[in-house]
């Protein structure tokens, strides 16, 4: 079976950042602005079994729509597609404390609305859970959006800081990105 998704990104370390990620068999997992290609939606699916979730969030219904088309196609029935606004506390249609990890790559820098989406983010995450974010390097590149629009990692520190969150990891998540895990405590 081929699991859209499954090869490392040319920009990303998938394997790395699924590692990273602490996800084992039976998690629910969020995988909040989850993009087209579900580069982290199939292949979490694949670790966490038949008895795990995966919701596949994204503000972009036609996204959901070729995810859910996918996921059909491969058999997968532990994929949940959820329409959300991520910069809306209490608009994504999951029990709040229920995930055990959510993911948020490459979204933050998309929004003027950062601390909303860490919020959301933090509100599904159960106690104890993990919430994994990977972000554009602050540093000039070939490739990514221009600097102002990236998410300096300092004020990303701090604000999750002031959220409740511990960082439990840091780490290169490709030549560009970097990655954090932390706990919400």
């Amino acid at each position: 079976m081929i699991i859209p998704g499954l090869a490392n990104s040319v920009l990303l370390d998938t394997n790395l950042i699924i590692s990273k990620a602490r996800i084992t068999e039976r998690m629910k997992v969020a995988n909040l602005g989850c993009g087209a290609s579900g580069l982290f939606v199939f292949p979490v699916a694949s670790m966490i079994g038949k008895k795990g979730k995966v919701y596949a969030v994204d503000i972009l219904k036609t996204v959901l729509e070729r995810i859910s088309r996918v996921a059909r196609q491969e058999n997968f029935t532990n994929i949940e597609t959820i329409w959300s606004n991520l910069e809306v506390y209490n608009a994504t249609k999951i029990e709040s404390g229920s995930v055990d990890v959510a993911l948020l790559i490459n979204v933050l820098y998309q929004s003027q609305h950062r601390p909303q989406i860490l919020r959301e983010a933090i509100r599904l995450i159960k106690k104890d859970g993990y919430m994994l974010v990977v972000e554009w390097k602050n540093v000039s590149s070939p490739l990514g959006p221009p600097l102002e629009e990236r998410v300096r990692k300092e004020l990303l520190l701090t604000a999750a800081k002031k959220l409740g969150l511990v960082l439990e990891d840091e780490f290169e998540a490709g030549h560009y990105h970097y990655g954090l895990l932390f706990t919400k405590i």
